[in-house]
C-alpha cells in the first residue's frame, strides 16, 4: 500500500501551499485514496463511488450517477462544522468525474480514461476550488504520450490541455502516485506504487 507525502506549491511563482500525506490501495470495490482532507473510492471502472474532500471550512461528498440517462456525477457542499449557520446545496451535473488539488483526481482520470499510448480523449469534470470548494465545470483533453522504465517503475507521461484556456500540462504517474506535475511535488514514497487498474478489471 503506497503511502508518502505530497507538497504543493504556485506552478507561476513557486509558492508554497501546503502538503498532502496519503495512502492508496486496491480494495474490493476497485481502488480507494485518503489523504489530508481527501477520501476517494472509486470502482473497477475508475467512476468515482465516493468522495470526501474537506478545506476551508466546507465539505464535499459526490460520487457517480445517472443525469437524464448519461453518466454524471452528484454532489452536495455544506459547512464541515454541523453548527455553522450556512446553507447546504446540492447540485448533479453531466461529468465523468471530479478534479481539484488533491493528486488523487489525476490518478482517477487516468484510471477512468484506460488509455493506450498515443490515444487521446476528451472529457468534463466537476472541478473543486480551494480553499472554499467552489465547483464549476473543465473540459481537458488526455493525450498518453509516452510509457518508459526509469529505476524499475514504468513511468506514464501525459499531456493535459484546457480545452477553454489551451493551457498544457504535462503529468508523470507511475501506477497509482503521480511522480511529477504541475504544482505538484512527490516529497516521500515509503513503498512502491500499486499497478494501476485497469477498465474491467
Amino acid at each position: 500500500m503506497p503511502s508518502g507525502t505530497y507538497s504543493f506549491h504556485d506552478p507561476h511563482d513557486g509558492t508554497p501551499l501546503g502538503e498532502e500525506r496519503f495512502s492508496c490501495a486496491p480494495g474490493p470495490i476497485g481502488w480507494r485514496y485518503t489523504g489530508s482532507g481527501i477520501d476517494l473510492t472509486l470502482d473497477a471502472r475508475g467512476r468515482p463511488v465516493r468522495l470526501e474532500v474537506l478545506a476551508g471550512g466546507w465539505r464535499v461528498r459526490g460520487g457517480a450517477t445517472a443525469v437524464a440517462g448519461a453518466p454524471g456525477v452528484v454532489w452536495l457542499r455544506a459547512a464541515a462544522d454541523p453548527t455553522v449557520d450556512a446553507p447546504a446545496t446540492e447540485a448533479e451535473a453531466r461529468a465523468a468525474g471530479f478534479t481539484g488539488r488533491s493528486p488523487a483526481f489525476l490518478i482517477a482520470t487516468a484510471t477512468l480514461l484506460n488509455l493506450a499510448v498515443g490515444d487521446s480523449a476528451q472529457l468534463r469534470l466537476i472541478a473543486l476550488t480551494e480553499p472554499v470548494l467552489a465547483a464549476h465545470t473543465v473540459d481537458q483533453s488526455w493525450t498518453l504520450a509516452t510509457i518508459e522504465t526509469h529505476d524499475g517503475l514504468a513511468v506514464e507521461r501525459y499531456e493535459v490541455d484546457d480545452l477553454a484556456t489551451g493551457e498544457r500540462a504535462t503529468i508523470h504517474l507511475s501506477g497509482d502516485v503521480v511522480l511529477a506535475a504541475p504544482g505538484i511535488e512527490l516529497e516521500a514514497l515509503d513503498t512502491p506504487p500499486n499497478r494501476r487498474i485497469t477498465m474491467g478489471e
